[in-house]
């Protein structure tokens, strides 16, 4: 199962997400919920970097794949973190869609720091 967390801060900004695992829900090559999971991530980590202008942290495991973390920097200006996070609801709208077509194969979570 892919399993996604979204960290809100209390103001309501996602300030980071993690996604990890595999949907398992066909075969390699021909998984469509492992592929559009892939393609809204990393159309959102390329669209955050193109758009807003600035490299967020990040880890991929580029051996086994299957786990990004994605981390707002906090030494951007408010336009940088704006356009962030438009891109970011609009990934966390795009995975819950998944979800709801798909929900034995994704979970998303959303938490709020205190």
């Amino acid at each position: 199962m892919i399993k996604g967390a979204f960290k809100r801060a209390e103001d309501g900004r996602v300030i980071s997400f993690e996604i990890s695992g595999h949907s398992q829900a066909g075969p390699y090559g021909n998984d469509i919920v492992c592929a559009a999971v892939s393609a809204l991530t990393f159309n959102t980590v390329n669209s955050v970097e193109a758009l807003a202008g600035f490299t967020p942290i990040l880890d991929v495991d580029h051996e086994t794949e299957g786990y990004l973390y994605f981390e707002i920097l906090t030494d951007i200006s408010q336009e940088q973190s704006n356009i962030a996070q438009i891109l970011l609801e609009s990934l966390l709208l795009g995975l819950q869609s998944i979800q709801s077509e798909h929900s034995d194969f994704i979970q998303i979570e959303t938490v709020t720091t205190t």
